[in-house]
């Protein structure tokens, strides 16, 4: 009795696996989709602009109000000490924004790449778990000529292996989501 239940649960679970692994698939090329945008927002939760920047800003503006206020002609003096100023207040906010540009740009790099980590130890998950069983059972006769091919690694009559199924999946979810990329 414990042993037809196993088989029946088995069973269900093959059944299930294209699914699975398809909805696998579709989750992480939607996942690929949206890391741009998911990368720029952990790289700004992470690295938000610093007193300092909003100090330099602030300044800068105050600055550019009086220098507008100044006549060159009447005060050149004070004028070209004001301007010397923003000048030298321009330069440091450049220098810290370009800092701050290569630390967002390596926290992006940092999210890209252990996402594209997470999928390959994913995909290899669902090889090692499909490897010896097919992920959907088809008559014979339908995969005729590539039967072999498409039964690769399970060598079973008619079964679709792991490694076509992944192919067949990710080409159809590529197809979905060529629009939106």
């Amino acid at each position: 009795m414990e042993n037809e239940e196993e088989d029946a649960s088995s069973v269900m679970a093959q059944s299930l696996g294209w699914l699975v692994v398809l909805m696998v698939v579709f989750l992480c090329n939607l996942c690929r989709l949206l890391l741009p945008s998911f990368a720029v927002l952990v790289a700004h939760l992470v690295q938000s602009a610093s007193k300092r920047e909003e100090m330099l800003r602030s300044q800068l503006r105050d600055m550019r109000k009086e220098l507008l206020g100044i006549s060159i002609m009447d005060e050149f003096a004070r004028y070209a000490r004001l301007e010397r100023r923003v000048n030298q207040a321009s330069q440091q906010l450049r220098t810290a924004l370009q800092a701050r540009t290569a630390q967002l740009t390596s926290i992006k790099w940092i999210v890209t790449i252990s996402f594209y980590i997470l999928q390959a130890v994913v995909m290899i998950i669902l090889i090692w778990l499909y490897y010896s069983d097919p992920v959907a059972l088809l008559p014979a006769k339908w995969l005729s000529p590539l039967e072999k091919l498409v039964a690769f690694p399970t060598g079973i009559p008619g079964g679709v292996g792991i490694t076509c199924w992944l192919i067949v999946c990710n080409k159809i979810t590529n197809l979905i989501f060529q629009p939106f990329s």
